[in-house]
């Protein structure tokens, strides 16, 4: 089995420049760099992970922790773009699991047992126990749509409330008076960014906000199908909806049609997400585009950026929204 010094004679190079190439340091040239992937390849050398741990103090792995249900497209779409950022990377990829609710588990303790150069947490809340735990022990950590950060923490989320605004104006624009949400959990910042984003567009064109408008849901598509039914039993029910998530707008849709309405020519429906499924369902969803594959891909960039340099400024991102117009808005049927 060729060494790393087999390689270094193959290539011409020192052992400490095979080193780098393997461990993807920025300061070695181009042409040096073929040279060495080539002998690599040519020798079918194979780096002993466990020695580059030793060498470098990384385990070479990081972690995420998705504290929501795998069913969620947006999951899938998140993961997708980590998998993209890291396969030139170097790194691993670790799916933890955690028993957040259990007041004896340490998550800390967890991510130690694993040897963990970084994480990247989504779906728990920044007041959480185990996610303050986590800040305090200074792991580098990138949070996905929790406003949390730390010395070595950093968070990364959509424009959650100029995406719902755009949504309120095209609604307006449709004629639109009657706009009612279908919120997600109460208390968990993306939700309060995009109600504080809907309370912002109906004021802009000074539309009341109504209490009886706004019904809390999880994001999912029963959720968006029980909203949506409260909704319409209301003596005035709204001409349109804005969902937090596609997969509550397909479940108010289905609502809507299940009491012999027609969307979007009784009731308009807006998602949040821009899932791939956005543009099989039918009618098509008119949705707030988050771009979740660059979130994916961003989360992991910015992570081992602070894994390589701990004087690395833990990072706040926010991607830009965007509204995707499809079948399922149009001219409202009532105009008040």
């Amino acid at each position: 089995m060729a060494s790393i010094h087999d390689v270094a004679k193959e290539a011409g190079v020192s052992v400490a420049t095979v080193s780098k190439v393997i461990n993807h340091y920025p300061d070695v040239s181009e042409k040096t760099r073929k040279k060495v992937k080539l002998a690599i390849a040519r020798l079918r050398y194979r780096p002993n992970v466990i020695a580059r741990g030793l060498v470098t103090g990384r385990s070479w792995t990081v972690g995420v922790l998705l504290h929501v249900p795998f069913t969620n497209p947006y999951v899938s779409m998140l993961l997708e773009g980590m998998k993209t950022a890291l396969e030139h990377s170097g790194y691993d990829l670790m799916r933890l699991s955690a028993r957040l609710n259990d007041p004896d588990y340490s998550f800390i303790d967890h991510c130690h047992s694993r040897n963990l150069d970084g994480i990247v947490v989504f779906g728990v809340e920044k007041d959480h126990r185990s996610i303050q735990e986590l800040i305090q022990a200074g792991i580098p950590t990138m949070f996905v749509d929790t406003d949390a950060t730390g010395l070595r923490a950093g968070n990364i989320t959509t424009d959650n409330r100029n995406g719902i605004r755009m949504a309120v104006q095209h609604l307006f624009e449709l004629g639109h008076r009657r706009i009612a949400y279908l919120a997600g959990v109460p208390g968990q910042d993306v939700n309060e960014l995009r109600l504080t984003g809907y309370r912002e567009g109906l004021g802009a064109f000074s539309l009341a906000y109504r209490e009886d408008y706004v019904v809390d849901g999880d994001y999912s598509y029963d959720s968006g199908f029980q909203g949506m039914n409260r909704l319409m039993e209301l003596d005035e029910p709204p001409t349109a909806v804005i969902c937090t998530s596609d997969m509550a707008a397909f479940g108010a849709i289905r609502a809507i049609e299940a009491r012999g309405f027609t969307v979007p020519g009784d009731i308009s429906v807006v998602g949040f997400d821009n899932i791939f499924e956005t543009e099989l369902f039918k009618p098509g969803l008119t949705t707030i585009n988050q771009n979740i594959h660059a979130i994916g891909v961003k989360s992991i960039e910015e992570l081992i950026a602070m894994i390589k340099d701990p004087k690395y400024p833990p990072p706040i991102v926010t991607e830009p929204s965007n509204l995707v117009i499809r079948e399922s808005t149009g001219i409202a049927k009532v105009i008040t």
